[in-house]
């Protein structure tokens, strides 16, 4: 019987991670497992050989074989194995890391990490071999004293990437550029980034199209016009649903409480929270919790 282990975070220094901007180690199953940060300001390259099922914003995606994964820290994520051997590498870093190379706004632009993708390539043999090449280089140069070492593995980095793309479909690359698909992904974009909810102390701040708005410097009713065009639902549906899938996830896997969760998404009230779950879902929130 096929072995189900959910991926934990490895015990290297994140500290040290956050100071230096990267870390990269080998994965398998007797060494590290996938890792997986609630963090911000990580993203993450995963090369991986097993029978896996990741979750991905709102999407479940089974995987069987040797995969490429690209993590966006702003979209939550989880990492199921489901075969008793596994192995691979994986590379966390911040943007600043590669931000010497790359526009401030150019990861967000990305193929490999734009929300609404798909992040996930299967490899041909020929193409494992020449990803693992590169991570075996960034490990056997992360110790070393060489005084260009960060540079030298930024362009490691840039090689996985670049031979990643050329895996997309060409439609991927296809950008609208026209107003209204341009600030339709700047909301989409800004919507995400206010999830996952991490803490419970500080709510949920942007709730309204108002609000992303006023963030976005335009006209509500422009955003709002833009939105429904391009994607045919309204900003509120947008955020109607994120919200309601954040709160989905938080009600199964945390142990705040329904007040907590509703406080944490922006209602002071324990019954404002109820209504609104209610009157989007069909239930009330404590259903949802086992």
């Amino acid at each position: 019987m096929n072995n189900h282990i959910v991926s934990q975070a490895s015990d290297f220094n994140t500290n040290d991670l956050k100071l230096k901007g990267f870390k990269v180690y080998e994965v398998n199953s007797g060494v590290n497992a996938i890792p997986t940060y609630n963090r911000r300001d990580f993203y993450k390259i995963c090369i991986n050989t097993s029978k896996s099922l990741i979750h991905y914003a709102d999407r479940g995606i089974e995987t069987d074989g040797t995969i490429l994964f690209f993590g966006n820290p702003h979209i939550p994520y989880s990492w199921e194995i489901i075969s008793p051997i596994y192995n691979g590498y994986a590379c966390v870093f911040t943007e600043d890391f590669l931000k010497v190379n790359y526009r401030s706004d150019s990861l967000h632009e990305s193929p490999l990490f734009k929300i609404g993708g798909t992040p996930i390539f299967s490899l041909t043999s020929a193409q494992e071999e020449f990803i693992n090449s590169m991570f075996i280089k960034m490990i056997a140069e992360q110790d070393t004293d060489y005084i260009f070492k960060d540079d030298l593995i930024r362009n490691y980095i840039n090689l996985i990437i670049h031979e990643s793309l050329k895996m997309q479909p060409s439609e991927n690359f296809f950008k609208h550029k026209n107003a209204s698909s341009r600030i339709t992904t700047l909301f989409m974009e800004l919507l995400e980034r206010q999830f996952p909810i991490e803490t419970k102390d500080q709510p949920l701040k942007l709730k309204t199209p108002q609000d992303y708005a006023q963030n976005l410097a335009v006209h509500v009713n422009h955003l709002n016009r833009s939105v429904k065009e391009i994607t045919g639902k309204s900003t509120t549906t947008h955020i109607s649903e994120r919200i309601i899938s954040e709160a989905k996830a938080l009600l199964q896997h945390t142990d705040w409480s329904i007040a907590d969760v509703g406080f944490s998404l922006g209602f002071e009230y324990p019954s404002y929270f109820n209504n609104y779950f209610k009157r989007l879902t069909g239930t009330v929130p404590k259903t949802l919790r086992v």
